[in-house]
């Protein structure tokens, strides 16, 4: 009679669906945690406008992830920070069609690019200067240029840095949003800024979309729609960036890298295209427009939650000031090429 084979030898058994099952369930009390604070959050800034649901999100964030007992809501955390973060970046490709980007002008186009270019290579000869480590300041010129936690997300795989300096980036991004809302307005009077003008401004400079929304919205109706146009004008700027870092970072360390586009960056851009044909009803870019905010916000929870206020220490002051001279950079920069146009 035969002897069965060794039991190395025979094929291993398919995954038991209990085990699927486990790992959906310990990620539930995580995301509904999350879920609760992320419309708090939401709750919070229609009472106080000028401050983003986003700014609320991150801060209830880092007020949970650095409390008591939060541990076993770490993997629904994750799952908010990584996973939702990027179906909402995804999304935010039905908020434009490249025919709006080609009613801008090439004056208005130029400004755009010009403030991207300048604000990411400066961003980054800066943070070298600076001694703020590669990865960190890659995501803070990422975030600073293009649009905040949404641009960091879709650069972070590409940058190698660790949850610590993700969270930082983050940190910084959406505090030089809050505090552009409210700067923004009083200064585009002090400069004189016609009202075309001051739209291209705030959607040049301001990081993300919602923060733009309340900033513009200050000039009236026709400021917020030049200021939304160009600032997703930026948001389509951010495939490009990750192709080319992408590319120049596995020519450089010789090493494999993540494919030069990120799936959800691939998808963002299909949605960009498909919104291009006219084929989406209004209708349906709006119901997009309101669950890419909604897990936006979940997924800054999330992020927020991974900010450890201790370990944040040992990165230092220079990430906080070179995002303080990238804001600088991104509103001065776009403010000149606004006033030569």
């Amino acid at each position: 009679m035969q002897k069965n084979p060794p039991l190395q030898h025979l094929p291993s058994a398919p995954d038991h669906p209990s085990t699927t099952r486990t790992a959906a369930t310990s990620i539930l009390p995580g995301l509904a945690a999350a879920g609760l604070l992320a419309a708090i959050a939401i709750g919070l800034n229609s009472l106080v406008p000028v401050v983003s649901s986003l700014t609320f999100a991150v801060a209830a964030g880092v007020a949970l992830g650095n409390g008591p007992n939060v541990e076993r809501l770490r993997p629904g955390l994750g799952f908010a920070a990584r996973t939702l973060l990027r179906l909402g970046v995804v999304l935010l490709g039905l908020r434009m069609s490249i025919g709006q980007v080609t009613e801008l002008g090439i004056a208005t186009l130029a400004v755009v690019v010009a403030t991207v270019a300048a604000t990411f290579f400066g961003t980054r000869w800066l943070g070298e200067r600076l001694g703020v480590s590669e990865p960190l300041s890659l995501l803070i010129a990422t975030g600073y240029s293009i649009c905040g936690a949404s641009a960091i997300a879709a650069m972070e795989d590409t940058s190698d840095a660790e949850e610590e300096e993700v969270a930082m980036a983050i940190g910084l991004v959406t505090l030089a949003g809050t505090i552009a809302m409210f700067a923004l307005p009083p200064l585009a009077a002090v400069f004189g800024l016609s009202n075309d003008q001051f739209g291209i401004w705030v959607g040049a400079s301001v990081h993300d979309v919602a923060q733009v929304v309340a900033a513009a919205s200050t000039g009236g109706a026709s400021v917020l729609a030049i200021a939304v146009v160009v600032k997703l004008t930026r948001v389509i700027l951010l495939a490009p960036l990750v192709a080319g870092v992408s590319a120049t970072r596995a020519t450089r360390d010789d090493v494999e890298r993540p494919p030069l586009l990120p799936p959800f960056v691939v998808g963002f851009l299909c949605l960009l295209l498909l919104r291009s044909t006219g084929w989406v009803p209004e209708s349906a870019v709006d119901l997009a427009r309101t669950v890419e905010g909604t897990l936006l916000t979940i997924a800054l929870v999330g992020l927020g939650a991974a900010v450890r206020v201790d370990r944040l220490r040992r990165l230092g002051g220079r990430p906080l000031l070179l995002g303080a001279i990238a804001s600088l950079l991104v509103a001065g920069v776009s403010l000149a090429a606004t006033l030569l146009i």
